[in-house]
C-alpha cells in the first residue's frame, strides 16, 4: 500500500507518527517536505536532519517524483500546504485525505466573506460528494468546515502525536521535589495570542494568597521584554525565571519536574503539541478552553483543569486549588499520562488511520471504535463550536 503524506516541513511533532506509519508491514510510506523550516522554529530546536530519515523526500530537486506520488499513491494526505496541490488528484476522483487545523481561527464570522467563500468552495466544498476525507486537527475544526458545508459525514478526530516517553508515573511523581515550592511552567513563543501575561497573573495571584511558587518561562519572542517588564510591574520579578528557548529534550526535563503546566493560548492555537508533552510528563494542567487540542484531550476535573479563555481569575483559582493539594496534582497528572499513553499517541493514531485507509480502498464502511469519555483518533468528529467548547470539556 503506497501512502504519501504531503506537508510544509518535517519536525519532531510529526516524526513519531510518521515512524509508526513507515513501520507498517505492508505500507510504502513517503513524507514529502514542500519547504524549508522557518528560522524562528530552527532557533526553537525544531530542526531535524531529514537526510538521515529514509522516508522523507524534499520537493525541491525531486519535483516530478513528488508530483507522481501525490497523484498516484493509493492514499495521499495533504496538510499544511497550498490547497492547489490536492486539486489534480481530487479532480481525478482519487481517494484523498485532507489534514487541517481551524480555517477560522480569528472568528467564525469570517466565513461570510464572499471572496473567502469562493476560495473555500474551490478548495473544499466542491469535493463534498467525492472520496475526500478530513482529519480534524483540533476540536473546533469540524465546526469551521461545517459552516462551508464541506466533508459532510467525513470529518474525523485527529491531532498531533509527538513522541511518547514511557515512565513509571508513580516514580515520576515521587521525584517531583516536595519542599513546599509549587513549580509552574509555561512554554512557547512569546506572542500576543499565546498570552504569557496570563501566566504572570496566575503566579501573582498564588503569591498573594500565600503560596510559595516559581514560574519558569521557556521560549522567547516579540513580547519577551514586555513580559519581563510586566513581571517587575506586577511585583513578581523574583518568582519568574526566563530561560529562553530549549531543545525538545530539555523542555521535557523541565516538564518532568513541573507541578503545574500553564497553557494560556486563545483560539489561534490550532492544536498545541506542548499539551501532549506536558500530559506525557504527568503535569497537572491548567488550560484555556479555546486551544484546539483541549476538547479532544482534556476533561475538566478528570485529567486537567480547563478555564474559560481570557478569564485569568478562573485560571488562577484552579491553579490555587492544585497548589494546595499535592495529591490532586498527582491524580490529574496520572490521568493525563494515561490519556496519552493509551490513546493520544502516534502508535494508536497510525494504527487507526491505517485501518481507515484500508476500509476506504476496499470500499468497506468505516465503523470507528467506540469508547466512552474523550474522543479518540479516527472517531467521527463532533461539531463543537468555539462557544460550546467550555461546556463540552465538562461533559
Amino acid at each position: 500500500m503506497l501512502i504519501t503524506f504531503v506537508s510544509n516541513y518535517f519536525n519532531h511533532h510529526q516524526k513519531a507518527f510518521c515512524d509508526a506509519m513507515s513501520a507498517m508491514p505492508d505500507v510504502d510510506f513517503t513524507f514529502i517536505q514542500m519547504e524549508e523550516m522557518e528560522a524562528e522554529r530552527v532557533r526553537m530546536g525544531w530542526a531535524l536532519d531529514v537526510s538521515a530519515i529514509p522516508y522523507v523526500l524534499k520537493y525541491r530537486g525531486n519535483e516530478e517524483t513528488c508530483k507522481k506520488l501525490m497523484r498516484d499513491s493509493d492514499m495521499t494526505i495533504f496538510g499544511g500546504v497550498d490547497e492547489s496541490l490536492a486539486y489534480e488528484r481530487q479532480d481525478l476522483g482519487r481517494a484523498t485525505i485532507r489534514y487541517s487545523e481551524r480555517i477560522y481561527k480569528e472568528g467564525q464570522w469570517k466565513f461570510i466573506s464572499p471572496r473567502g467563500l469562493i476560495k473555500k468552495n474551490r478548495d473544499h466544498t466542491r469535493y463534498k460528494g467525492m472520496p475526500v476525507y478530513l482529519l480534524c486537527a483540533g476540536g473546533y475544526v469540524a465546526s469551521d468546515y461545517s459552516l462551508i458545508q464541506a466533508y459532510p459525514d467525513k470529518k474525523y478526530v485527529w491531532g498531533y502525536f509527538p513522541e511518547i516517553i514511557n515512565y513509571d508515573i508513580k516514580e515520576l511523581h515521587k521525584n517531583r521535589i516536595d519542599d513546599g515550592m509549587v513549580r509552574l511552567l509555561w512554554c512557547g513563543r512569546m506572542i500576543d495570542w499565546k498570552h504569557p501575561e496570563a501566566a504572570l497573573d496566575i503566579c501573582r495571584s498564588l503569591d498573594q494568597r500565600g503560596i510559595k511558587c516559581e514560574l519558569t518561562f521557556i521560549g522567547g519572542g516579540e513580547l519577551e521584554e514586555h513580559i519581563r517588564q510586566e513581571a517587575l510591574r506586577k511585583g513578581v520579578p523574583g518568582l519568574a525565571k526566563f530561560i529562553g528557548f530549549r531543545t525538545p529534550e530539555e523542555t521535557r526535563e523541565y516538564m518532568r519536574s513541573a507541578d503545574i503546566y500553564l497553557f494560556t493560548s486563545d483560539q489561534k492555537e490550532g492544536w498545541g503539541a506542548v499539551l501532549n508533552e506536558a500530559m506525557n510528563s504527568g503535569c497537572a494542567i491548567v488550560a484555556s478552553h479555546a486551544i484546539g487540542a483541549v476538547p479532544y484531550m482534556l476533561r475538566h476535573g478528570v485529567n486537567g483543569m480547563v478555564y474559560k479563555s481570557g478569564n485569568n481569575s478562573e485560571a488562577a483559582e484552579y491553579a490555587y486549588k492544585l497548589a494546595k493539594d499535592r495529591q490532586l496534582r498527582f491524580k490529574l497528572g496520572y490521568e493525563a499520562y494515561d490519556t496519552v499513553k493509551n490513546y493520544w499517541n502516534a502508535g494508536y493514531a497510525a494504527d487507526r488511520l491505517y485501518l481507515f485507509i484500508r476500509h476506504v480502498l476496499y470500499g468497506e464502511e468505516w465503523i470507528p471504535e467506540e469508547r466512552k469519555g474523550l474522543p479518540h483518533p479516527m472517531q467521527k468528529a463532533d461539531k463543537i463550536s468555539p462557544a460550546e467548547g467550555y461546556s463540552y470539556v465538562r461533559g
